[in-house]
């Protein structure tokens, strides 16, 4: 069936079908002109679990979707296609995230690290292979004219997407919005923790500029990293977002500062957490304050309509409520159909 057939099949007005699509799309991968690459992976996280379990709940949230957007009034029209999860990293999570719940444990009870770095170096050797098995996959995607939002897993997921897109040798800068500026030094000894993922996106050479937003939960070796970086790294902290508001600013003079921040080719890193936690409560790692939905998706647009190359995007962190609700699903899904409109 011809891409003309298939957009003339899909009626946005019909109810949701489950048919193992984001959003129900009818779109197959070849067809699809955005691809979302899910990565079921939790591995490192530090307080709260279930990361690894937010693609398959935003799956099923997202046929719920009304598909009118008044961002992108014809959202509904762009090509999203679902990739599949590459099983190797779904099968090593559990028993990884097993050995680093009990790691985690022992270094929390003031426990020597030497005691467990056998655990550590088995749960660096399978980290480093999952950031590997998402950059082949997504250099694949890349390299088959794709756009790809990744859906994670916990924040340590994008690091190899970031690495595919560093291949083609333009720099980019990234956009991270979250409660943590996540610029650990293999934090707790994993390498690849959700905690230094952007410590790691540092080592990337193409990676011109880090511009964080709604940073608000931080240590003072990060803020050195911050102040070391002679400009690389420039942070919109929430307090700081919060203080400009009530002095009398605007969240569209925030949003100007922080594009101007950015260069002409830019990736889009958004960990849930940097919203406020009302809308996120399942997530593992939530802080007080953050953005509104609206004003996430605000910025998003303002970074759209400024004509920046928006190169690619990952959405992670999200959790299924402990009460199983669906609202944190519900809130991802209707923050992953806004950001596969942005990258479109």
């Amino acid at each position: 069936m011809s891409n003309k057939d298939t957009q003339h099949t899909f009626n946005p007005n019909a109810t949701g079908v489950n048919n193992g699509n984001f959003f129900g799309f009818p779109y197959s991968l070849d067809e699809a002109a955005v691809v979302v690459y899910p990565v079921k992976w939790d591995v490192t996280t530090s307080y709260g679990g279930g990361a690894s379990k937010g693609p398959d709940a935003i799956l099923a949230a997202s046929p719920q979707l009304d598909f009118y957007d008044w961002d992108y009034p014809r959202a509904w029209e762009n090509k999203i296609g679902t990739a599949m999860a590459c099983d190797a990293v779904s099968v090593s999570n559990a028993p990884m995230r097993s050995l680093a719940e009990g790691v985690i444990a022992h270094l929390e009870e003031g426990g020597d690290i030497d005691d467990v770095q056998k655990d550590i170096d088995s749960i660096n050797i399978a980290s480093r292979e999952m950031v590997e098995a998402v950059k082949r996959d997504t250099l694949d995607l890349l390299d088959s004219g794709k756009k790809v939002v990744l859906l994670g897993g916990d924040h340590s997921t994008p690091l190899g997407y970031m690495q595919a897109l560093a291949e083609r040798g333009e720099k980019f800068s990234i956009l991270h919005i979250d409660a943590h500026a996540d610029l650990r030094d293999a934090y707790e000894g994993f390498e690849y923790s959700h905690a230094s993922i952007m410590f790691n996106a540092l080592k990337i050479p193409q990676v011109e500029r880090l511009v964080q937003v709604a940073i608000r939960d931080t240590c003072p070796d990060e803020i050195e990293l911050v102040e070391k970086s002679k400009g690389r790294v420039k942070q919109f902290p929430y307090p700081v977002i919060a203080g400009r508001v009530f002095g009398g600013q605007t969240w569209e003079e925030i949003c100007r500062d922080i594009i101007e921040s950015l260069g002409e080719r830019v990736y889009v890193s958004f960990d849930i957490d940097g919203l406020d936690p009302s809308l996120c409560p399942g997530t593992g790692t939530p802080v007080a304050g953050g953005l509104t939905f609206y004003q996430a998706t605000y910025l998003l647009l303002m970074l759209k309509k400024s004509g920046r190359d928006i190169i690619g995007a990952d959405l992670n962190e999200v959790c299924p409520s402990s009460d199983d609700n669906e609202w944190d699903a519900n809130v991802g899904a209707r923050l992953l159909y806004k950001m596969c409109s942005l990258i479109s």
